[in-house]
């Protein structure tokens, strides 16, 4: 009896070890498996547009360096030879650079050559230059200012506080050159001054009439070349 007894509390752990070893039953087919929740960006978060490689998107622009200041207007000077111009592009250190226009009225940049600048207002000349440039720098930004102008000058010679040579920049008239040269000195002639022209012809101003609003047609715009002479 004690034999039996012993024998069935074997079997029945046996039976009960088998069972713990084997793997939980799976669920009835057909229920719906729950995936744990994918993390969200806070409410309010910028989201790129659908398919838009992040690789690709454009990355903050650092703060450009600054451009020197243009001596002129840039949409209405008429650049000339020996006039000197700084050429910059955006992110293309490559091409940008100082230069003065040659005798031929041209400049060389970098993988581009040779390009015409006289003629051309610095305005004109950068859009030309951005052209000559798209097959390297994508929608290039390129800006020309002309630091010193050379090309277009007058001379004021005699009886005058500052003599000397002036840059033609903008428009300048007889009157205004005079008073840029510091006015007269004592014993100054007023009244016959000379304006002699590259072709040696020759124009004559009265600086007392045109102050007193007299016979204002003979103050006359200078030209590049032009020599007043005060006697």
């Amino acid at each position: 009896m004690r034999t039996a007894l012993l024998v069935s509390m074997a079997a029945v752990l046996l039976v009960w070890s088998a069972g713990a070893q084997q793997e939980p039953p799976s669920p009835p087919a057909g229920t719906p498996q729950t995936k744990p929740a994918e993390a969200q960006p806070p409410a309010g978060a910028a989201q790129p547009p659908a398919g838009t490689d992040p690789m690709k998107l454009a990355a903050p622009k650092a703060a450009g360096k600054a451009l020197p200041k243009s001596a002129v207007d840039d949409t209405a000077y008429i650049l000339g030879p020996e006039d000197q111009i700084t050429v910059f592009v955006y992110q293309g250190v490559e091409f940008s650079g100082q230069h003065m226009i040659r005798p031929d009225g041209k400049i060389t940049i970098n993988l581009v050559g040779d390009v015409q600048a006289s003629g051309m207002t610095p305005e004109n000349l950068a859009k030309g230059i951005k052209e000559k440039i798209k097959a390297y720098v994508n929608d290039p930004d390129v800006t020309v200012s002309v630091i010193a102008v050379k090309s277009k000058k007058y001379l004021i010679n005699g009886e005058v506080n500052k003599p000397g040579e002036y840059p033609l920049v903008v428009p300048t008239r007889v009157f205004q050159a005079l008073v840029n040269a510091g006015g007269f000195k004592d014993f100054a002639n007023q009244k016959k001054i000379t304006i002699i022209h590259d072709d040696n012809s020759r124009d004559f101003f009265n600086y007392k009439e045109v102050l007193s609003g007299k016979k204002l047609e003979q103050n006359i715009w200078l030209k590049h070349g032009d020599i007043i002479v005060v006697k």
